[in-house]
């Protein structure tokens, strides 16, 4: 019942907008800052990679991303310190739009679990409960935003690319 809801009503698209719009905001901000300020995540990274997230038997919990972090992200930290701060901005900008929401979300969610993988708390408990619900409601989330002409025709166009496939 509650998902039907979340998916289907407007009352529920309204307050999916307001809580969309304030992720977004929070989410672009933090982009912006990072692409007008300069931005360097090596030392953050290092940071992970030399205190990983320990469970409480002082082993490393996720030894895969500590992993990950040191023979990936390291190596190729250009590319990183570039879709870092692009990346908070574009899921902001999709976000406050209500743009590709559920695509938004989606890559908000990565980071968030990123940074929550490399020891980060902060609000990403809260980014993170809040992105899925945005996530669950899916197309009701941006409704009253872009989505309610991009969906529709995303749609078309890909019926259109089908059909003339057949």
């Amino acid at each position: 019942m509650f998902a039907k809801w979340l998916r289907e009503n407007n009352v529920a698209a309204g307050l999916l907008t307001f809580i969309r719009i304030w992720l977004g905001y929070n989410w672009m901000v933090a982009g912006w800052h990072k692409l007008t300020d300069g931005f360097d995540a090596a030392g953050y990274l290092k940071n992970a990679v030399a205190n990983p997230v320990k469970g409480p038997d002082g082993n490393m919990v996720y030894g895969w991303y500590v992993s990950f972090l040191e023979n990936f992200a390291l190596p190729n930290i250009e590319l990183f310190n570039f879709i870092v701060p692009v990346g908070e901005f574009l899921v902001g900008l999709g976000l406050i739009l209500g743009c590709l929401t559920t695509a938004a979300m989606f890559f908000g969610l990565v980071m968030n679990f990123s940074f929550f993988l490399a020891g980060t708390v902060s609000h990403n408990p809260t980014d993170i409960f809040l992105g899925f619900i945005i996530l669950f409601a899916g197309y009701n989330a941006g409704r009253y935003g872009l989505d309610r002409w991009v969906i529709p025709f995303l749609q078309k166009a890909i019926a259109r690319k089908k059909a003339a496939i057949k």
